[in-house]
């Protein structure tokens, strides 16, 4: 009786790694999936409490593909793990903050242990020849191979033809046959195949989930490491650099200041760690002072987050601050004007 072989599938939520895993199945391969949390998925967070994501699905959509598979999936936190990879990537960063080599390097090489501790046979990941480019290059495809130690046992079936020959397809594991060679950033081959395995709703093909890939993060993810004074970061971090407008006056201190009530009352959840500021006068965003204020810098913040506030156009707002404490103290203000924020201060 022929052994049936066991593969454990890189699963992202994307569309890629859903079907490189159905891609498997088709074969009679027993698939399971592992999904590495490091804290920089934009899913099953930010989705949640914004309002301009209302109509997308609140789902982890690694969970919701698992799911449509009929897999186990196991979720890894890598969170601790994963921070040097962040902070001294070997093969430097892309057009922002996102260490994409050294990441899928990483997630392999973890990936490469589970297989051994687990009695599984080989590793697939839906990455496709030239669709991003660090990690999913010519070039660089092999390297991730190598340096992850998983070698002739890492098997890309949307890709396989464009690539050498691996163990599983030497042995006869799985047949080559069934294997794909998509090339290039299109995604019609893999909607394409979709729609051949009948799968209708899927995460958009298009998109990553790592907010390290955004510009935007990144400048806020820098500007934390230069007032630190050096690169270091806790998971609190990450999630209040996804949310609220964040502006740095002065070098001492910042000011989180929410944009909608989803984020005012995800805010709130830090007042007993950060001095907070709410108008009291007229509706108005939360917002919390990140670093060390004087009482200069507190009015200063006050009259900026009134200048958010539905009494912008007034010559005073009341404001209540409230300390590490839990003490509260009243503020009276007059609003900045549009003209007195410089663009600089917005991180």
């Amino acid at each position: 009786m022929t052994k049936q072989r066991k593969a454990v599938a890189l699963i992202s939520g994307g569309l890629d790694s859903l079907l490189a895993a159905r891609v498997m199945q088709e074969q009679g391969i027993h698939v399971e999936g592992i999904n590495f949390f490091t804290g920089f998925c934009v899913e099953g967070h930010t989705h949640a409490i914004r309002k301009k994501d209302r109509t997308k699905p609140k789902r982890n959509n690694a969970l919701w593909v698992a799911e449509q598979l009929g897999i186990k999936l196991h979720i890894v936190d890598i969170v601790e793990e994963y921070k040097d990879v962040v902070f001294n990537p070997k093969h430097g960063y892309g057009a922002n903050l996102n260490p994409c080599l050294d990441c899928k390097i990483f997630m392999v090489k973890k990936a490469q242990q589970w297989i051994e501790e687990n009695g599984f046979d080989f590793i697939i990941t839906g990455e496709v020849v030239g669709q991003r480019p660090m990690s999913q290059r010519k070039d660089t495809m092999p390297v991730v191979a190598r340096d992850s130690g998983a070698n002739d046992l890492l098997l890309r079936p949307l890709c396989a033809k464009n690539l050498p020959e691996t163990k599983p397809e030497r042995e006869g594991w799985v047949d080559p046959d069934g294997l794909y060679g998509f090339n290039g950033r299109s995604r019609k081959p893999q909607m394409a195949l979709a729609k051949a395995f009948g799968f209708e709703d899927y995460a958009q093909p298009a998109g990553g989930c790592c907010f390290l890939t955004d510009a935007q993060y990144s400048v806020k993810l820098a500007d934390l490491w230069q007032a630190q004074g050096h690169k270091a970061y806790e998971m609190d971090d990450i999630m209040l650099l996804k949310v609220g407008r964040h502006l740095r006056p002065r070098p001492n201190f910042k000011i989180i200041i929410s944009r909608e009530e989803g984020e005012g009352n995800f805010l709130q959840g830090y007042r007993k760690q950060f001095v907070s500021l709410k108008t009291t006068s007229h509706a108005g965003p939360l917002a919390l002072i990140d670093g060390e204020a004087s009482d200069d810098d507190l009015e200063l913040a006050a009259r900026i987050v009134a200048r958010y506030s539905q009494g912008k156009n007034c010559d005073q707002v009341e404001l209540e601050l409230t300390d590490l404490e839990g003490n509260s103290r009243p503020l009276t203000v007059a609003p900045l004007g549009s003209h007195e924020i410089p663009e600089g201060w917005h991180i």
